[in-house]
Order: structure tokens, then C-alpha cells, then sequence
């Protein structure tokens, strides 16, 4: 144990959000001096071509160069002096409050930057990457070692995991305060517990990452998760948003493939604006960053657009349209879509969708298994969490669950 402590002791402390903050202000100093020399080189180039001119030009080009560079340095240094003192500060404070639980703005932020570059907080080791885990009601669900975890109150063999989308966290399933008093607004959890007794757990994860590796964590969350749950024979169903419908699905396919327990557990995975056909917004962003490539000016700028997190350029394909694992091919997929549009069919309003995915891509069938679909009209893409309409098709899915059970009762 001692020799624990003093391992602990020595290992240098993980970088946090100064150091984040410090490598995006160093890099993005980088990529403005880089198009700058890009824009200075070629205006001297210019100039160099013209008579008499060229001698002088190439002096006042060393003189610029100089000059820049000196700018340029002393940013880089001064910006690097400034968030080292910052972090110091910062992990005093964390030392002094080690326990202080973060406020709600603080957490989303988090969960954003994360988003944009989980993958390289990740490779980092920076304190500020997402660990995936399980929580109700704002807390982390312990589940250490063989020993059944300890469930929240009034849990039942019923389980509901909701898994966020890119960016987000597990407060992004709660209706925001000024339309918690809305018809219209619905918390899913608590309605599906109180309805029909399903105990949602929330999973809060590092959407940076890419979507098979997220996918692989999850596999390995749940079957830990449904070995220690008190109740031996719990059913679990799954509900994604965006993103998370996508890592779902790759938690499915990984944990079949690898012969996991839990997808026998599994009796639904219900999709809600996930583009299993890819996003047009991302692949957007990828046709620009090609074009920025083009020119030697706006390559800077391209270097810091490839900098978005791989969870992201995973978006831009999607997986395709899912296929039945043999495994796991008693599960059901429900897939749901939004559109800005009122009516769902009008062809403006399958193209557009919720404004983010397409009718199309959030409701793509698969070849084979037990799949079905919908689609809402007048519903952008976060507000897929909280729509009534949205919990009542979900009712209507989960419901239909029970059917073939009391029919073989009545047998």
C-alpha cells in the first residue's frame, strides 16, 4: 500500500482545462501565422518579379519575416507562461474541493468540449476526457468488482438506458425548465418509470471518441451492469438520440459478436433522429475542409477544421442501415425521425428533416429482423428528447413488448 501511495504521489497531475486551453490558443496561433506567411510569400513573390523592385523587396521581406516571427514567438511563449500559471491554480483549487460536484452549465460545456476533442482529451490523458459511465438521478451508479450494485430506490427488474447524442450529456433528456410545465414537453425517464416501470439509467460518455470504440465500452458497461443488478433476471431496453442510437447499435452488433449476456436481456432499441445514412451536415463539413485544402492560403484553415474530433467525422458515412445479428436478432429496432416539415411525406420535408439528419437516414430499414419506423412532423432534432409525441410512439413500441408474453399466458 505504501508503495501505492507513493506512485500516486509522484505521477505528475493530469492536464485539465488550462492545458486544453492553452493547446487551442497555441494551435490556432500556429494556423494564423501559417496563412499569413501563405498570404505574405505570395504578395512578395509579386513584387519581386516587378524590375528595380526585386532587390528591395527581398530586404523588406527579411525584415518582415523577422519581425513576424519574433510576434509570433512571443505570443506563443507569453500564452504558454499564462495557462501554466492558470493550471496551477486550478489543481489547488481541485485539491482544496476534490468532492465539489459541478453545476449544470459547467457540465454541458464540458460534455461540448469534449465532443469537438474528446479523442485528443482522450490520448492526452487530460482530466477533462469523459469516462463512460451509468447514472440515476444525477449520480454515478457504483458497480465495482463482483458485488450487486446498489439500485435506486424502487427498481424493478425493468431497465431503460438512455444514451445522449454528440456533445451532450444526460441533461439533455430533461425538458428545460420554462417548458417543464408544457404539454408538449416530456421527461421520458420519469414518465416511462412511472407508466410502465422501467428504471432509466443515464450513460454519460466521451462523444469524441469514435463511434466503434464508444460502442465497445458500452458492451462492456452493460454486461457488468446486468451481472451486478440485484434482479437475476432484468430486461433491458435502449433508447439513443442521434449519436448515442449509433453507439447503441455498435454496443449490439460488438457485444453478439463477442457472445456478451446482456443482448439476451435486450428486448428493444428504439433510435430517435439517429443518421444511421450519415449526416449531410458533417459531410458538408467535409467537402469544405477538401476545398480549404486546395490553396496554400486557406490550408491553416483546413488544419484546424480536421481538427474536429473523430466521433464526429464518423458522422459523416454512418454506419448503413443495420444488419441482424444471429446473436441478437430477437431484438427489436425502432427508429424514429423528425421533420422541420409538418407533413412528413412532402419530399421538402423528407430532404430536410429535423435539420440535422434526414427523414431518410433516421428511419433507414434494415435488411433483416424486427424493425419498424416513424416519423413526426414539426420537430427539429433536440427536441426529439422531450416531444409527447415522441414519448407516445415510444409507449406504443415498449407496450407492444407484452403482447406475445399475455398472449402465451392466455395459451
Amino acid at each position: 500500500m505504501r508503495r501505492d501511495k507513493t506512485n500516486a504521489v509522484s505521477r505528475p497531475p493530469r492536464a485539465g482545462s488550462s492545458h486544453a486551453a492553452k493547446t487551442a490558443v497555441q494551435q490556432t496561433t500556429a494556423r494564423v501565422r501559417e496563412m499569413h506567411q501563405a498570404i505574405a510569400a505570395r504578395s512578395f513573390a509579386v513584387l519581386r518579379r516587378v524590375p528595380l523592385l526585386a532587390g528591395p523587396a527581398r530586404l523588406v521581406q527579411t525584415a518582415h519575416d523577422g519581425i513576424v516571427a519574433g510576434v509570433y514567438q512571443a505570443i506563443h511563449h507569453t500564452s504558454g507562461v499564462l495557462f501554466d500559471a492558470t493550471a496551477t491554480i486550478e489543481q489547488r483549487r481541485l485539491q482544496q474541493a476534490p468532492g465539489e460536484a459541478p453545476g449544470r452549465l459547467a457540465t454541458r460545456m464540458h460534455s461540448a468540449l469534449n465532443g469537438v476533442f474528446g479523442d485528443h482529451l482522450a490520448a492526452t490523458d487530460n482530466r477533462l476526457a469523459i469516462a463512460m459511465t451509468l447514472r440515476h438521478a444525477g449520480a454515478v451508479l457504483n458497480m465495482v468488482g463482483d458485488s450487486p450494485c446498489s439500485a435506486p430506490p424502487g427498481s424493478g427488474r425493468r431497465l431503460c438506458v438512455f444514451v445522449h447524442g454528440l456533445a451532450c450529456d444526460e441533461s439533455s433528456w430533461q425538458p428545460r425548465p420554462a417548458a417543464s410545465g408544457s404539454a408538449s414537453a416530456v421527461d421520458f425517464g420519469r414518465r416511462l418509470q412511472a407508466d410502465m416501470g422501467y428504471t432509466p439509467l443515464y450513460l454519460r460518455y466521451n462523444s469524441g471518441l469514435p463511434i466503434s470504440r464508444n460502442g465497445g465500452e458500452l458492451a462492456a458497461l452493460l454486461e457488468r451492469l446486468l451481472a451486478a443488478w440485484p434482479q437475476a433476471d432484468s430486461e433491458l431496453i435502449i433508447i439513443g438520440h442521434s449519436m448515442g442510437g449509433l453507439v447503441a447499435i455498435a454496443a449490439c452488433e460488438q457485444a453478439a459478436t463477442a457472445g456478451m449476456n446482456w443482448p439476451l436481456a435486450t428486448r428493444m432499441l428504439i433510435c430517435l433522429g439517429a443518421p444511421q445514412l450519415g449526416s449531410p451536415l458533417e459531410r458538408l463539413g467535409h467537402l469544405v475542409t477538401s476545398a480549404l485544402q486546395v490553396s496554400t492560403v486557406t490550408q491553416p484553415l483546413a488544419r484546424i477544421a480536421t481538427a474536429r474530433s473523430q466521433g464526429i467525422q464518423d458522422l459523416r458515412q454512418g454506419p448503413g442501415p443495420v444488419q441482424a445479428h444471429p446473436a441478437a436478432g430477437h431484438i427489436a429496432y425502432r427508429f424514429l425521425g423528425g421533420s422541420l416539415a409538418e407533413d412528413v411525406e412532402h419530399r421538402f420535408g423528407r430532404l430536410l428533416g429535423d435539420g440535422l439528419v434526414t427523414l431518410g437516414s433516421a428511419t433507414a430499414q434494415a435488411v433483416a429482423g424486427d424493425v419498424r419506423t416513424a416519423a413526426v412532423g414539426k420537430l427539429g432534432h433536440m427536441a426529439l428528447l422531450t416531444d409527447a409525441r415522441v414519448y407516445r410512439q415510444i409507449v406504443e413500441w415498449v407496450a407492444a413488448l407484452a403482447e406475445p408474453e399475455r398472449a402465451a399466458v392466455d395459451a
